[in-house]
C-alpha cells in the first residue's frame, strides 16, 4: 500500500471517529450529572486529523517542488 493512500485512509477513519466522539460527548454532556472528562474525548482524534490534515495539505506543495528541483 501507497504511504499517501494510508494517510487518505487514516484521515477518513479518523474523521469517522471524531464525528462518533463529538456525538457521543454531546449525549454525555446532555445528562444530569454530565462528566467533565467526557468534553475533552474528542480532542485525540482532533489532533491526529491535524496532523494528518497538514501532511495531505502539503503533498501538493512538495510534490511541484519535487518535480522542479529533477528538472533543474
Amino acid at each position: 500500500m501507497n504511504w499517501n493512500n494510508l494517510v487518505r485512509q487514516t484521515h477518513r477513519w479518523l474523521a469517522v471517529i471524531f464525528t462518533a466522539s463529538v456525538v457521543a460527548t454531546f449525549v454525555a454532556l446532555a445528562q444530569d450529572d454530565p462528566a467533565v472528562w467526557v468534553s475533552y474525548l474528542p480532542l485525540l482524534p482532533l489532533g491526529l486529523l491535524l496532523l494528518t490534515g497538514l501532511r495531505l495539505f502539503v503533498l501538493p506543495y512538495a510534490a511541484r517542488r519535487r518535480g522542479r528541483r529533477a528538472a533543474t
